[in-house]
This record gives C-alpha cells, structure tokens and sequence, in this order.
C-alpha cells in the first residue's frame, strides 16, 4: 500500500477524507507519488498540484531536500498527456547524470540528451540538455520545440552567474507562453522577488520557499583532535534551513579565540620583525602556541579523515579551494598510510575503474596519472576538480554514490548540483581564491557546501565542520551558518549575438520590449523606489543644514561655495598631473623592445629586468621580463609610478621560452653582466625608486582661477565672522550630502531603462559594423547569428575578413584556441610559445583585430571582449598536428582536464564557424579540425562529458 494511500490507518477519519478528496481532483500527482516508497513532503506535494492545475512554480529550497522531485513530476505529467519535457542544468555533468538517471526510470527510447558534445535521441519526448542548447534552439526557431510542453529549469539561482547567468533569462523570456515552467533554485533569500518576475514574464507562477531539511544539519568546529560544537546546543534548531541570526556561539570556541588572539601578540613581541612569518594552510599538520603556553595542534588532512572515520562521520566531501591542493590531500593520505575499504570493496573498486576507463588510450595512462588515481580510489579517497579528465570526475562520483569511495577532496565546483550527498562536509579554509584575490566565503557559498552534509534516507543527522585556522574569529563563521542574506541577483545583459538574434525574429522596438522585461530591469526598477526615497530625505536634510549654517554678517552659504570651489580645482590639477603622469609611462612602455634592460623601481619584482615580450595594449601595457634572480614575471603599470627608460639591451633568443628555467638562468646571466656597475637612474628618469616624477606646477588657467577665488573669499563678509569655522561645519556637511543626492540622482537616471539602453549600445556597435541595417540584419549579421560565446563579435570579424582563410586545419586550431582559452593566472611566467610563419601572423592580425573592436566598444562605453590569449596556441596547433599527449602536458603547466576542457571548447567554436563561414575553404578546414583534434583522451568522452 502506498504511503499516500486514502485508507492509511495513520490518518484521523477527516485526514482520510481530506486525502482522498485531494487525490481524487489530482489523478496524476497521485500516480506519481506511488511510484515512491515514501510520501511525498507537503512542499513537493504543494508544487506537484500547482503544475497539474497548469501554473508555473518556483521551488526553493535547500540542497539535498529532493526539490528535483518536483522536476521529475512535470516529465510525469508530459508522458501521461502526450506532450514533451526538455530538463535543463547549467553544466554537462549534471546533465549526463540526469539523463541516466531518466533512462533507468523512462527507457532509452524515451529520454535523449544534447549537451554539444553529445546528441543522443534528440527528438525523443524526454530530452535532457544544457540551458545554452535551448537557448540555441529558440533562437533558431528549431522544430524539436514542436509539441513542447513542460521546461524544468534546474539549479535557476545559476542566473547570477556574471559570465554565463544572462542565458537562464534569455530562455525564460523567449519560451512560447503555451510551455509551463518549473524552476528549481537552491533556497535565496529573495524568492518571492525572483517568483514575481516569473510571474510577470511567464504568468501564472507560484512560488514555493521550503526552509526546513530533510536532514538535521549540525555544525562545528575541528580544534586540534577536537570537534567542538560551533553554536550553544540548547538554542539551535539543526532540521532550520539556517540557525537564527544572533544564536550563542560555544564559549569554548570563544576562550579558544581569545588565547589565540593573545598568543599571535605575545609571538609577534617576541620574534624579530624580519623572522616573523605565518602558516600556509598546506594541511601537512603543525601547532600553534596559545596564551598561557598551551599549544592547539593544527590536524593534518590525514589526521581529519582519520578523526571522522573514528567518529563514524564518513562518506564526507572535503573541500579545499585549490586543484593542487586537492591532489595533495590524496597523496597525503597515501603517504600516512590510510585505508577506507575492506578487500572486497577494493576489488569492486577495481573493477569498475577498469570497466570505466578500458578505452582510454593506454599510452596516455601515464600521463594522466591513472595509477594514482586508481592506487587512491582502492583506499576510498579521491579528488574531485576542473583540472581532472571528465571520465575520472564521473568515475569518481559513481564509486562515491556506491559507498565504495570514502572521501573526496573538491573544490567548489561540486557543490554544483551534481548528486554527491554526504554524511560530513568540511571547509578547510573560509577564503578563497576568486580570480583576483582571496576572498571569504560568502553565506550563500557556506550553506552550498554545507547543505550536502545529510543523505536523505541514510544519515539521521549531517555535519558540516570547519577546521580551525590560526586567527579564526568563531562569531564569524556562526554568521556565515545562521545568515539568510543571500540574495539572487541578475547578470543578465545583452550580447552581441543576443542583439541579432533578436532583431532578426522581433526587430529593434520590440527586442528593446523584451529585454525591458528581464529581471535585471526588474530589479533595477524595484530598487529605484528605495533610492527615490532615500534622495527624498537627503533633501529634507539639505535645508536642515543650510539653515544650521547661517552666518547674521551674510550669505554662509555662497562663502562656503567659493571655499569648496578652491579646493575642487586643487584636486582637479592634481589628478591631470597624475593622469598626464600615467600618460606618459603607458607611452614609455609602448617604446619598449624585447631586449631592453630596465629598471623595475618599486614592488617584488623592483631591480633590474629585461624585456621578453613588450605586452603593449592601450591602457594596460603588460610587459614580460626576467628578472636578476631568474624570475620570469608579467609586469603592470602600478609597477612604474613614472616612465622608464631602456639603461641596456641584453641578446633575447628567438625561441625564448619564460616556462624552461635554462633559458631563464642563461638570460638572468647576461642581464646581471649588462647591468654591473651600472648606476640607477635619477629620480622621474625611467624608473627610479621614487614617488614618481617631480612635482608638477599648477596649468596657469587653475592657478589663476585659485587666485581670484581667494581673494573674494578674503573680501566676503562672512570671512571675519568669529563663529565661521561652526559655520564651514554645516555646510561642508551640506556639500557632502548634495554631492550624495546627486549620486543617487544619477543612479535612479542609471536604472531606468538600463538593460534597454545597453541593448540600444550594442546595436550602435554592430550598425556602425554594419551588422545592422535599422530593423534589418545584414548578411554580416547572419553570420554572427550563428556564433555564441564572449568573442562572438571577433570571430565574426575573423570570419568576414578572411583573416584565418588561409589557414591549414591545425593552424585553425590554434588561432581558434586564441578565442576560448583564458589562462588562469595573469603573472603566468613570461609570454607563451606561439607558432611562427602563417599561424603567428593570423594570431596577430586577431590581436589587431580585437583592438579596433576594442577602441569602438569603448566609444560607446561597452566592455565586453577581452583580448585574445594565445596561451593554447601552441599545444592545440601540434596536438592538432598529432603530437602525443605525453609530451605536450610535459612541456605544459596544463591539466589533462584543463587540456581536454579547452579542446572541447575548441572543438566547439570550431562547428560554429564551419556554420557561419562564408568561404568554403574555412569551412572544409573547420570541419577537418574537428577530425583531427578531436582522437586520443579527447575523443574518449562519451557520456562522461
């Protein structure tokens, strides 16, 4: 008998009654839920009613809480009234995982899958896919939407996402009125504000908040061997989504901050200043002296795994934020010794990574680090990361999900809705890198990582532990575990590609409609009413002022005017000559030439260097060098507070390669040869360690200006008025608040219309390129339809001009990798290897290409094409050529993941272009790419990727 069976005799006469009227008005929700062994939560139920009365819900809810239910209903329904669902994630492993998941429920010849990579079944009632793909097909206006009924748009909050979030908003905006919706998002805390523009753009839409887990979440502290409870246990209600703001943290932990906070000053008091220095966090273990002389021992990663299993806290998802450091972690708990299976679980372990991985390309094994993949997956642990070969991460998660893999080492990218519950989650550390510094760790990014711990079903309760780190204040993690204010917020703006597609199905007046309807404007238009509000009581406040500032000898008023005045022009003349003073180093850094010795005046990298590659750009000349001590380093502008000059020119080999340390050795040789005895340049002449140039005098039409202005404030009546300095007090305070009114004007001017006017912008730039003619798209523009991506305009460009016509396909490849490759860090050691001849002055002419783009963007005050990187130029052009994958990764800082990733983004760009080529020649060579590149590990994806 099904749980939500009428008759259950659980239930009170009128519950029975209550149950059976309900299921009698919706046959098909009652169908759905018997094919569970449990009942269904009242707000699954809830949302399951509200799609077979034919509304739109968003559900949100925390990870974990079986909110895909509600997805997997909305495909029910579509089966049962004859109609078709398309399921949709934001990344390629969530959607092989749900198209298994769907083909062990609805057949193979029912469910299909279109992830780019892989086409399997596409016209099949169930088709699984990236959100990207759908978004392609309206666009398209492709017949698979024929007959479309139901879209579950699963992790939505991904719309936040700066670089990919806008497509969310696209398809929601351009799917047919007659396709009901289903979002699925993890729990914000503006979900009422999001399911209202659902509402607005869709219809009918309900929004479901789900707060409470399925699973008590506990939370704690490790301290040494110890696990501490982080909150006071009598205040905490663990089943809450999040715990009170404000709950009492465990005195303990309090104590533990303090004699820690004490013994950092007594250490720092006692070590000589040059000796002092700090741990890394590199989880090999240590201690740290505390107050009174007691010491906190710092566990290593090993210790931790080895405190959970002892405690019975395993399966558990260890989070570091670094690749290496996830690979670090396995091997050292290789090194310790550790073991999670039993013999039986080993060979079972086995077994399946054999089956898993047998087509791998034996030769490449070595290279990928199979052994050591295999050797950490028998004792129960792995790593899970971007850097790994799709077919490890998928195999990783297969054993996880069986109970045979005991621990794996993430980095964020598995919080990402992929199906890795766990019993224990632990944060190592609450900062991390996010691209351009460390950051700490947001509430929304703490309860996504902690809302894994808790597996629906198997655990009574979950565990989120944080370990302790020298400095930790306590009170600030229990903020990040009982804060709820992390709300979505849109990323959408329009793309180039966007603008075509869009005038070419709607032209401009009605895109312009559209794109007014998306819920970046929507919250721009929601927050004006707040900022008109608030300029309301500035201005209240501005008369307050101006009258507390009346002076009985005169106008205060105008007196204070022509003092703020003064003071304006002086820091107008001193930003020109920092400006003028900026000028003229960019232009002394353009003059550079691979060779010339310089002096790097201030920071790290201050001494002596010469130039290997003059990096120029417009704004932001990044040239490379090598330093004395044999660095090879990527310099910026904040590095020269005044031009440089060139002192020497040292022989740069034409093959210089900044990654191969002889080459750096032999250079940094010559270059300490050059500069003996060379004696620094002066203060303001190339590079000197100084402030920068010398001080500068006013222009004559500021100092003149400053002049007349002092001697009518002298002459003013309010200039002898003995209370004058109270006076100023006011009115200063009341050009601060003017000056504050008058940002807030601009913003309330900025959010009016602001998606609109950036879409009036981007068709500015594309009719000045003549992709556009008024409401018409030229034949430019057709081709720009049918390439996506951030470069979307370059490659059009590219394509229109001929630029790689002349190219063979392994030379395509590597101009292409120029377009999708971003390295990771920018200080990456020197500029990368490129080919020569053709290849390299294709790459250039992409280069120049870009920076025309660049100039007209900016003319019309856009910033949306980055500059080509040429870093994948190299490896792509001979792994196209056919070059092994052994050596290519020997001579790389790359990851095999990281080389399959891009490869398969290559590969991508590379169809667009064969559909957008005029020539024919492109054309063949795009698809002739495709064949060679796409052999070896890259070939070998499947389903896995």
């Amino acid at each position: 008998m099904s749980p939500s069976d009428p008759s259950d005799t659980g239930l009170t006469p009128a519950e029975r009654y209550a149950s059976y009227r309900k299921q009698a008005r919706h046959p098909v929700v009652r169908d759905f839920a018997a094919h569970y062994d449990f009942p269904l939560d009242d707000f699954q139920e809830r949302a399951c009613i509200e799609i077979e009365e034919g509304r739109g819900v968003l559900v949100a809810a925390p990870t974990g809480s079986g909110k895909t239910i509600v997805g997997e209903f909305a495909i029910h329904l579509a089966m049962a009234t004859g109609r078709k669902a398309f399921y949709t994630t934001p990344i390629k492993a969530l959607s092989n995982q749900k198209y298994h998941d769907l083909v062990d429920r609805y057949g193979p010849e029912n469910v299909g899958l279109l992830t780019g990579d892989n086409v399997v079944n596409g016209e099949a009632p169930i088709v699984v896919m990236t959100t990207e793909v759908l978004r392609n097909m309206l666009y398209a206006g492709s017949r698979t939407l024929i007959g479309l009924g139901f879209v579950v748009m699963d992790e939505v909050h991904y719309l936040a996402d700066r670089s990919r979030g806008a497509v969310w908003e696209e398809v929601i905006i351009h799917l047919p009125d007659s396709v009901t919706l289903v979002s699925l998002s993890a729990t914000v805390s503006n979900a009422e504000e999001f399911g209202e523009w659902l509402a607005t753009v869709r219809g009918e839409t309900t929004t479901i908040v789900e707060e409470r887990r399925p699973v008590p979440l506990y939370q704690h502290v490790m301290v040494g061997r110890r696990l501490l409870d982080l909150f006071a246990s009598s205040d905490v209600d663990a089943a809450a989504g999040f715990v009170k703001e404000g709950a009492p943290v465990n005195d303990e932990l309090v104590k533990i901050a303090r004699d820690d906070w004490a013994s950092s000053r007594l250490k720092d008091r006692r070590t000589p200043k040059g000796q002092r220095h700090h741990r890394g966090g590199s989880g090999t273990g240590g201690a740290k002296q505390v107050g009174n002389g007691r010491r906190v021992w710092i566990p290593s990663r090993y210790d931790v795994v080895d405190r959970l299993e002892k405690e019975g806290l395993l399966p558990a998802i260890y989070f570091i934020f670094s690749r290496v450091g996830c690979d670090a972690a396995v091997s050292q708990c290789l090194n310790a010794g550790l073991r999670l299976t039993t013999p039986q679980e080993r060979d079972e372990i086995v077994a399946h990574v054999d089956s898993a991985c047998r087509d791998l390309p034996p030769e490449d094994l070595h290279v990928l680090g199979y052994h050591d993949f295999l050797d950490g997956l028998s004792r129960g642990v792995a790593a899970h990361h971007a850097g790994m070969l799709p077919a490890f991460k998928q195999v990783v998660e297969d054993l996880y999900l069986r109970g045979l893999c005991k621990v794996v080492f993430a980095t964020e990218t598995l919080a990402l809705g992929i199906n890795m519950p766990a019993r224990t989650v632990v944060i190592e550390k609450l900062s991390k890198w996010n691209g351009e510094t460390h950051a700490d760790m947001t509430p929304g990014e703490y309860t996504q990582l902690t809302g894994r711990a808790g597996r629906r079903g198997l655990d009574v309760e979950g565990h989120g532990v944080v370990l302790w780190q020298p400095g930790m204040n306590p009170r600030e993690v229990a903020g990040l575990a009982s804060t709820r204010t992390y709300p979505l917020r849109s990323s959408f703006r329009p793309s180039y590609n966007m603008a075509v597609n869009l005038v070419h199905q709607f032209g401009r007046e009605r895109s312009r409609e559209l794109l007014e309807q998306s819920f970046a404007q929507f919250q721009a238009d929601k927050a004006v009413v707040g900022l008109a509000r608030q300029l309301a009581k500035g201005e209240d406040a501005l008369a307050g002022y101006a009258e507390a500032a009346t002076c009985h000898l005169g106008d205060f008023m105008e007196y204070a005017g022509l003092r703020h005045r003064i003071g304006e022009l002086e820091k107008t003349a001193s930003r020109s000559n920092r400006n003028d003073r900026r000028a003229e180093t960019i232009e002394s850094l353009r003059l550079l030439k691979v060779g010339d010795v310089i002096q790097v005046p201030v920071g790290k990298f201050a001494g002596y260097a010469v130039v290997v590659d003059p990096g120029w750009s417009p704004e932001n000349p990044r040239p490379s060098v090598v330093t004395a001590d044999r660095q090879a380093r990527r310099l910026a502008l904040i590095d020269f507070p005044s031009p440089v000059v060139a002192v020497n020119r040292v022989k740069v080999p034409k093959n210089f390669n900044g990654r191969n340390p002889q080459m750096r050795r032999d250079l940094a040789s010559a270059l300490r040869d050059r500069t003996h005895g060379l004696v620094p340049p002066p203060p303001g002449a190339g590079g000197a360690a100084s402030s920068g140039a010398p001080r500068r005098s006013r222009p004559p039409e500021i100092e003149q200006e400053i002049g007349d202005l002092r001697a009518r404030l002298k002459a003013h009546p309010c200039h002898g008025c003995a209370e004058r300095e109270d006076h100023a007090r006011w009115a200063e305070r009341w050009f601060k608040l003017d000056r504050d009114s008058a940002t807030l004007r601009r913003r309330i001017e900025q959010r009016t219309n602001t998606v609109a006017r950036q879409f009036d912008r981007v068709c500015e730039v594309l009719t000045a390129l003549e992709y556009l003619d008024g409401d018409e798209v030229t034949d430019r523009g057709r081709h720009l339809m049918r390439l996506y991506g951030e470069m979307d305009l370059v490659a059009a460009e590219a394509v229109r001009l001929g630029v790689w016509d002349s190219l063979t396909p392994s030379g395509l490849a590597s101009a292409l990798s120029a377009l999708v490759f971003e390295t990771r860090r920018a200080d990456d050691g020197g500029a990368p290897r490129v080919p020569g001849g053709a290849i390299g002055a294709a790459l250039d002419e992409t280069q120049r290409l870009w920076a025309g783009l660049d100039a007209l963007e900016r003319e019309h005050k856009l910033d949306f094409l980055r500059p080509p990187d040429v870093g994948f130029a190299w490896l792509s052009y001979r792994w196209a050529e056919g070059d092994d994958l052994d050596d290519l990764l020997g001579a790389s800082d790359l990851s095999a993941g990281d080389f399959v990733r891009w490869t398969k983004q290559l590969l991508d760009l590379a169809g667009q272009v064969a559909d957008a080529a005029g020539s024919s020649t492109l054309r063949t060579n795009a698809r002739e790419l495709t064949r060679l590149v796409k052999r070896g590990v890259v070939a070998y994806s499947g389903l896995a990727e």
